[in-house]
């Protein structure tokens, strides 16, 4: 039986609360969420534009790392009209350090198209927002529900594990299966009054309350209709996703020196943190046991070597490769990288003939230019460097 009492033959029908409990759940939660939901800068708005910013900043970064680059974000680009006449590396400065940078490349698209099409305003239908670039269906779930109050539906992280334990779902949420239980609850579960609200709610509770690890099940207030709870499953439910095969890797970064300037690069489409200037960048293999694994003074001219043609390859130029100013360990997806930066003297060759993502920079100039994350460690350093004079 669905929640509006009519028969449904699907094998998880069952799965879906009935009328009265889906009444105590919503009851409950507009209770705990009223005396317990947090004030985030985005929620004190119905503006489309602060929320669309604020819901793909928070995708794949937490809460707390989000606040101070929305607010960064929002002051440098109040409006999306200022926002789509920005140039796209201040776009990608601002938004440096947050990762997963298609997302600052999709909201530029995006402004722009709004502004061009539609004067700055946002649809209000979750459907025809996943026509724009880097929206989703839960994105757009989003910012329909809490802009406009739409009875849309929405799973995210926090809300899959949470549907995911009170149906008491074991199976793999993200299958086709699971998804179509999830999303058909998700709309199920919405109130007719207030649904972004309620949304919210959901959101805070599987954040705050209903977390991956030791959940906080006797301060839920959903406990008493939670499948995954009366059955002490909290802990196995949902199904975790499988953990990728971590690679460790050897990368180099050269600071190719000419004078009083570095040359840097934007990384092209195809690469890694596309859009973003670095110094040039190589990869060296797996990092095995053995493998230059030596002292700086001893991997100077090994890398010099080995690096010389790609050098050329990728820049045009050639240069002598003069020392280690450091490393840097990281990860990217499934990747544990160790970046060997280096220093090295230019010698011949010219990477600006013609080629605008090529470019001779004064370090007093790199804070103007959006990095990578490991290129702006490089580069702060750098400039550590001539400011001390060594």
């Amino acid at each position: 039986m669905s929640p509006d009492g009519e028969c449904d033959e699907s094998p998880e029908s069952e799965r879906i609360p009935d009328r009265n409990r889906m009444t105590r759940l919503r009851r409950n939660l507009s209770r705990w969420y009223a005396a317990h939901g947090r004030e985030l800068p985005w929620r004190a708005t119905h503006d489309p534009y602060r929320i669309w910013i604020s819901e793909i900043m928070l995708q794949q970064t937490t809460v707390a790392a989000v606040i101070p680059y929305f607010e960064r974000f929002l002051e440098q680009f109040p409006t999306v009209e200022v926002l789509a006449a920005a140039d796209e590396n201040e776009v990608l400065r601002m938004w440096e350090g947050l990762g997963y940078y298609s997302r600052a490349r999709n909201i530029h698209r995006t402004a722009r198209q709004l502004v061009a099409e539609r004067k700055g305003t946002f649809p209000h239908d979750a459907v025809e927002l996943q026509q724009l670039p880097g929206i989703g269906r839960y994105t757009a779930g989003a910012i329909a529900s809490f802009a406009f109050d739409e009875r849309a539906p929405i799973v995210e992280a926090n809300t899959l594990r949470l549907y995911s334990r009170l149906l008491g779902y074991d199976g793999d949420p993200r299958s086709s299966e699971g998804q179509k239980l999830l999303w058909r609850f998700a709309e199920a579960v919405l109130p007719k009054a207030n649904p972004g609200r309620f949304n919210q709610a959901l959101m805070e509770l599987g954040s705050t309350v209903c977390t991956p690890a030791a959940p906080d099940c006797p301060s839920c207030p959903l406990r008493t209709v939670c499948r995954a709870f009366a059955e002490n499953r909290q802990e196995e439910i949902p199904r975790p996703k499988p953990r990728p095969k971590i690679t460790p890797v050897v990368e180099a970064s050269i600071a190719v020196r000419r004078g009083d300037t570095y040359l840097l690069r934007q990384r092209r489409a195809e690469e890694r943190w596309a859009g973003l200037w670095d110094f040039p960048r190589f990869e060296l293999g797996e990092d095995q046991p053995g493998h230059l694994d030596r002292s700086d003074e001893a991997l100077v001219p090994v890398l010099h070597q080995n690096l010389q043609g790609p050098l050329k390859e990728l820049t045009g130029i050639a240069a002598e490769v003069t020392a280690v100013v450091t490393e840097l360990r990281h990860s990217v997806t499934r990747y544990r990288i160790r970046l060997i930066c280096l220093e090295a003297e230019y010698r011949s060759g010219d990477p600006t003939n013609g080629d605008e993502t090529q470019q001779w920079c004064r370090p007093e100039d790199f804070e103007e230019l959006a990095f990578s994350v490991t290129g702006r460690k490089l580069a702060r350093l750098l400039v550590r460097r001539e400011n001390s004079g060594s």
